[in-house]
């Protein structure tokens, strides 16, 4: 779960930020960047706050600019944590939005990509989206991870199950 850091100072989201598209995927809005026609995919999997965040989406295209097909979805699906909302402080959003269910939204995505010709994809998870990928490292669904400001939920013995 994302700490007081986190929450104190959120992004000023926006549905047009960066230079890349907003699609379907896998039955998610997700923000795509780069040649859907490269071989690399790289899985952006967000913080609490979602895929609108312009910072994310400002890397996302870095990322692409590289090479890499990046898509960036929505696994808030449309309700991002928002900590202005008393009626949801982040121990209820996060029960709501849980990485178990983002683990398993993760999948289909991932196989609508190998479905379209990608043959590797890698997943960079953001916070909230770190303990995502170390479940994604579990399997054969990713073959690189990258974890960035890794959330409280992620333990020791989730690493070394990877």
């Amino acid at each position: 779960m994302s700490g007081p850091e986190c929450c104190s100072n959120p992004p000023n989201l926006s549905s047009t930020s960066g230079s890349g598209s907003v699609t379907e995927l896998a039955g998610l809005k997700t923000y795509v960047s780069g040649s859907s026609h490269s071989k690399l995919a790289i899985l952006f999997v967000s913080d609490v706050f979602g895929y609108e965040s312009p910072n994310l989406r400002k890397l996302a295209d870095k990322v692409a600019n590289a090479g890499f097909y990046v898509v960036v979805p929505d696994f808030m699906h449309g309700e991002p944590y928002d900590p202005n909302n008393v009626e949801k402080p982040i121990s209820v959003w996060a029960k709501i939005h849980n990485t178990d269910k983002g683990f398993e939204d993760a999948k289909p995505v991932i196989a609508s990509l190998k479905s379209q010709g990608i043959t590797t994809v890698g997943a960079a998870g953001f916070c909230w989206g770190a303990k995502v990928v170390v479940e994604l490292t579990k399997s054969a669904h990713i073959q690189a991870a990258v974890l960035l400001h890794p959330s409280h939920s992620i333990t020791l013995d989730d690493i070394k199950g990877s």
